[in-house]
């Protein structure tokens, strides 16, 4: 195994932790029962959904996936 595969690996695994830890800290498209019921959804926070906390969350999650897919696609080449 040479040096740029052992360095690609270790951020191979740390980019999984990260995207696992991500995808556990979102809650569900169907969360709450005012969704349930066919409520409206757009309040104030859901206009502003790019600023708060949850669309930080999206925005790291599709960033570790890429990053994921990078790096598999790397190693594969590599392998």
């Amino acid at each position: 195994m040479g040096t740029l595969e052992l360095i690609a690996t270790i951020f191979l695994v740390i980019f999984e932790l990260f995207l696992i830890i991500v995808v556990l800290l979102q809650s569900g498209k169907s969360a709450g029962l005012s969704a349930s019921l066919g409520g409206s959804t757009e309040t104030f926070f859901g206009k502003n959904r790019s600023r708060s906390f949850e669309g930080r969350l999206q925005r790291l999650t599709t960033i570790s996936a890429a990053g994921f897919i990078i790096l598999s696609i790397l190693l594969a080449i590599l392998d």
